[in-house]
């Protein structure tokens, strides 16, 4: 008898479960959607969200937010929405330091994985190996050599454990099997005026912050990050190219919501911030801020796992670098 009741009762459980999803979709949004931007205003995330912001705001019918809660490797912004509302009304729009924290930080205020949904893939973000003028390397190869002929003594900006120019400075030490001084500064910016200034000799920057710099000669690029080349910079070479094999580090842009949030809302968010991001206007400022936009979206479930492996990649590269849960 009980078997045969659950076996009556399974079905009509389905049943108002899907209807619970198709409910929360026909219903969603029924206020603002705020995008939490885990970085300070004026990067290539903030104006490119701030830019779609109208055009999700026509197709989703409620106000659009943007607010900026920087601090903490952007570890502040994703514990907001980590403990939102799973609704679909509050969502991360973080750099890629998200999946370098859980390795960096020992007490991490929420479980990346376990508490967040990813949504939708913006952008990926190259950046550029530069030095200032003074340094004697003209190439990636001649850059290798003379960090290998003064180990430690070449010094390179960053803007924190966690930041993607900084991964980036260790992943490049590790696969050429040099040693370089890291010098950690409040930002991105100050170093790239350092490099200029000639304090310290290299740096990752992103791509499209330091274009007009290249162009003027107040640094020289080696290289770029990505595994194909900038548009906004033909000439400059992949690390890869150069000299570097299989090298492949940018940051990215992905949309993240509380998780719980009912998989048919996720679903509108991913189809919805997808076709606004990859519409010609959006397209184009995104190359225009030295960022590639994202060619054909994956659907959420495969996100997670891109995710996942983002974290389990630098977590290994942190662990190997003895730089794992140091904060």
């Amino acid at each position: 008898m009980i078997a045969r009741r659950t076996l009556l009762i399974a079905p009509v459980l389905a049943g108002f479960l899907a209807l619970g999803g198709h409910a929360a979709a026909q219903s969603f949004p029924t206020g603002p959607i705020t995008f939490v931007v885990s970085f300070p205003p004026g990067g290539s995330i903030d104006v490119v969200m701030r830019a779609m912001a109208p055009k999700l705001q026509e197709r989703l019918g409620k106000p659009v937010v943007i607010e900026n809660r920087a601090g903490a490797g952007g570890n502040i912004a994703a514990a907001v929405v980590a403990k939102a509302a799973p609704d679909g009304h509050m969502l991360l729009a973080p750099a890629s330091s998200l999946a370098a924290n859980p390795a960096l930080v020992k007490n991490m205020p929420f479980d990346t994985l376990k508490d967040l949904q990813a949504v939708s893939l913006l952008f990926r973000t190259p950046l550029a190996l530069v030095v200032n003028p003074g340094v004697p390397a003209k190439s990636v190869s001649e850059l290798i050599a003379l960090a290998k002929q003064k180990p430690s003594e070449i010094s390179f900006g960053h803007s924190g454990a966690g930041a993607a120019i900084f991964l980036a400075a260790e992943l490049f030490q590790t696969m050429t099997g040099t040693k370089m001084n890291g010098v950690a500064y409040r930002g991105a910016p100050p170093a790239l005026n350092d490099v200029m200034a000639g304090h310290v000799s290299v740096m990752f920057a992103d791509a499209g912050s330091v274009v007009g710099h290249i162009n003027s000669g107040k640094v020289r690029a080696l290289g770029v990050s990505s595994t194909t080349r900038v548009q906004a910079l033909p000439n400059v070479p992949t690390i890869a190219e150069a000299g570097v094999p299989g090298f492949d580090a940018v940051g990215w842009t992905l949309i993240c919501a509380p998780s719980g949030t009912p998989k048919s809302v996720i679903d509108r968010l991913n189809r919805d911030i997808t076709e606004v991001a990859q519409s010609p206007e959006m397209r184009a400022l995104m190359v225009k801020l030295g960022t590639i936009p994202v060619a054909e979206n994956a659907p959420p479930p495969e996100l997670q796992k891109f995710l996942a492996s983002e974290i389990d990649r630098w977590g290994r590269l942190i662990e190997k670098a003895g730089l794992a849960r140091s904060q």
